[in-house]
Parts: C-alpha cells; structure tokens; sequence
C-alpha cells in the first residue's frame, strides 16, 4: 500500500486551518507532516493534534525530507517568493491565490515549476465545486451554444480582515477576491482569453479609506477573443450571506451556477420567505476546497499536470492587474497593454 503524501502547510491562519485539517482528517491518501508559520503557537496549535511537527520556519518545512508537497496559504506577499524555494527543493506545490502580485513573480513561480518538473496547483476553489464544474460541461459540451454573455459575482459578509487597513492590503478586492470571479469566467468560457478590461469600484461603507485603494464595492467588464461579453462583480457589504453565482449565456440556452442559500428549504411566515444562508466561504465551498487538495495529491502521486496550472493563476492576475490600472486611469485597459508593461508597473 502507497503510505500517505507527506505534506507540508506555510501558514496557519484560517484558510491555512482549514487546509491542514482538510489533509489531516479529509483527504485521502495525504497525511499533515508539517506547519509552519511566525506566529507563536499557531503551528504548533494546528499541527499537533494531526501528528505532525511545527515550525516557526518556512525555509525548515521546506527543506525537511519527509514534507514531499507544500501547500502554501501564508500571506499572498510571501507566495511567489514560497514556490519558488519549493520547487527548488524538488517539491510539489499547492498554493493559494494569488500565486503572485506581479507578472513577473508569476513567471518566476512557474519558471521554478517547469526547472524542477514538480506540479504547481493554483488555489481556485471555485472550479472543483459540482456545480460549477457541471456549467463548465455544459459550456464545453456545446449545450448553451457559443458563449455570448458571462458574469460571476462575489458577495462577502464581510471584507477579509475587517477591513482594517493595518491588516487589508491595497487593491484586496482584485488581487484577493474578485481574481476568483476572473478565474471562474476563463474556466466558464473555455479557450478563450480577456483582450479588453473596464472597472469601476469606490469605498461605499467606509469612503475614508478609498484613497488607500482599499475598495469595498467594484463591476468589472471584460471582452474575450471569441466576442462573448462578460461582468464580474463584488462586494463586502452582503449582509445577507455570503453570495457567489455564476452564469453563461449562450446563442443556444443558458447555464447558471451557485447559490447562496445552505438547502432548498424555505420558511413562509407572516414576515415573508426566509432561507439559511452560507456565511463563510470555507462553509460553502467545503467540499471544493477538499476537492482541490484531493486532486492535488493525486496528482503528485501519479505525477501528472494538475488542471488548475501556475498559468491559469497568472492569466488571472493579468486580469486583476488590468482592472486596477483601469480604475487609476477611469479608462478601458487592453490586456496587451498589461503584458508589454515595464515589469515595475506589472
């Protein structure tokens, strides 16, 4: 019998949490080896009950020869710099979004991959949820006809960090959240690539902090090379829940995807309808996010590309990359523009 992928976690935070206990406890054929992360305790406090060790060391985690994958969920400023000491360790790397905040550490990343011929899996959840993966089949398929019009859409309870600006970085709803919802319109409109930005965002609760680029409410229009028009939008105001749909319109029919409801259950009262809704993404997407790591590890073990590549991560920080400039300049930006850019300003 194969023993269990050795892997090992850089960052304990909450998603970090998750993701350990997932490959702790969740899935199959892996087992937690290692944490690392800073802070004191935090390590220690997720990698014991699994069995595993703790360091306060990426650099250790990485080097230990029984860690043969790192799954990387410390902060998205460390994320390329992390990959590329993974792979040139010679091991299999999962990392969350975004990989990068730049092209040129993207191509850095997946450059360290490709020397090293280990696997490199982005962390977009949303493609190994069953509902979007089946919309994704029935674009593919040819059911809807040609793609003509797109949209995906993010609703948060709640910014990360409560949007603490000692916490929240510049342009989170781009590089954080909404480069999700740009994955999700590449995977939902297969083979084609964004050729034409437009964004709009403001800072509608907190209108002090907008001069920080630290955004709360943004709508992004995107053109593809096959002509299909596509909207993606986001919010941290959803008080509702925490909403996340996706749609493809097509010249034969129409396919929609998500839901922010937890069942079809709904309550008729005098106040009206009422529906339980997810709060939190880790509810939601729990099983996507098992999912991923799942196909992930099976991945390294059968030593085959994994479907969410370091390039499907860089076309969607191409995107976010676009939409920020668009909101500095109040204009349409070409994705070639993006591409041709001084590395600096990528």
């Amino acid at each position: 019998m194969t023993a269990p992928l050795g892997a090992g976690l850089i960052g304990a935070g909450w998603m970090g949490a998750f993701h350990g206990e997932s490959l702790a406890r969740r899935v199959p054929g892996a087992r937690l080896a290692m944490v690392a992360d800073p802070a004191p305790g935090a390590a220690a406090r997720l990698a014991g009950p699994a069995g595993g060790r703790a360091t306060t060391d990426p650099a250790e985690l990485i080097a230990d020869p029984e860690v043969e994958a790192v799954v990387i969920a410390a902060p998205a400023r460390f994320h390329a710099d992390l990959v590329v000491a993974a792979a040139a360790a010679g091991k299999a790397v999962f990392c969350e979004k975004p990989m990068a905040l730049t092209l040129a550490d993207a191509d850095r990343a997946i450059a360290a991959a490709e020397r090293a011929a280990v696997p490199l899996q982005a962390g977009f959840n949303r493609r190994f949820d069953a509902s979007f993966a089946a919309a994704r089949e029935a674009v593919a398929s040819g059911r809807v006809g040609t793609p003509q019009l797109l949209r995906s859409l993010t609703r948060d309870p709640a910014v990360p960090g409560g949007f603490d600006p000692a916490r929240v970085p510049p342009w989170t709803i781009y590089l954080e959240t909404l480069i999700h919802d740009f994955d999700t319109l590449r995977y939902l409109n297969p083979r084609a690539e964004a050729v034409s930005v437009y964004a709009v965002a403001d800072a509608l609760t907190r209108p002090d902090w907008k001069d920080r680029g630290l955004l709360d409410t943004s709508v992004v229009t995107i053109r593809f090379d096959n002509g299909a028009m596509a909207t993606a939008e986001a919010s941290f105001h959803a008080v509702y829940g925490y909403d996340i749909r996706g749609e493809v319109f097509g010249s034969a029919g129409m396919v929609t995807a998500g839901d922010v409801r937890r069942d079809t259950m709904t309550c008729y009262g005098e106040a009206g309808a009422a529906s339980a809704t997810w709060r939190r993404n880790v509810d939601l997407f729990r099983d996507a996010y098992v999912a991923e790591l799942a196909e992930f590890t099976a991945c390294v073990r059968e030593k085959r590309t994994p479907p969410v590549t370091g390039q499907d991560a860089r076309a969607a920080l191409a995107i976010a990359l676009a939409a920020i400039r668009s909101v500095q300049a109040g204009a349409p930006v070409r994705m070639a523009d993006i591409e041709t850019a001084p590395a600096a300003a990528r």
